[in-house]
């Protein structure tokens, strides 16, 4: 299985831009999806970024434009760029690797989030 650790938070003033990085261990990370989720205060968890196994990549309408999320399978990391952060993106950002296998089983490891901080 594989095991997602963050990094890469922080406090940035609006305007500002973090890079948010995650290194897995364990298991086979080329075949897992990798997703971005955040979660602010008093909000329910909401996806941010996606990167499939083939480089495809999806956005949260909120994000687009500003963020960018890649992945080096050689290095097992996936990295989330954020640029001109607002305050709306204050939240606590969690690393995801997904897959299924050829059974139809579901494999979804989390990693333990990274406090962002978007304030003057």
């Amino acid at each position: 299985q594989v095991q997602p650790v963050e990094s890469g938070g922080g406090l940035v003033q609006p305007g500002g831009s973090l890079r948010l990085s995650c290194a897995a261990s364990g298991g086979i990370f080329s075949t897992y999806a990798m997703k971005w989720y955040r979660q602010a205060p008093g909000k329910e968890r909401e996806l941010v970024a996606v990167i499939t196994t083939g480089g495809s990549t999806n956005y949260a309408d909120s994000v687009k434009g500003r963020f960018t999320v890649s992945r080096d399978n050689a290095k097992m990391m996936v990295y989330l760029q954020m640029n001109s952060l607002k305050p709306e993106d204050t939240a606590v950002y969690y690393c995801n690797a997904y897959r299924l296998d050829a059974l139809g089983r579901r494999f979804d490891f989390w990693g333990q989030g990274t406090q962002v901080t978007v304030s003057s």
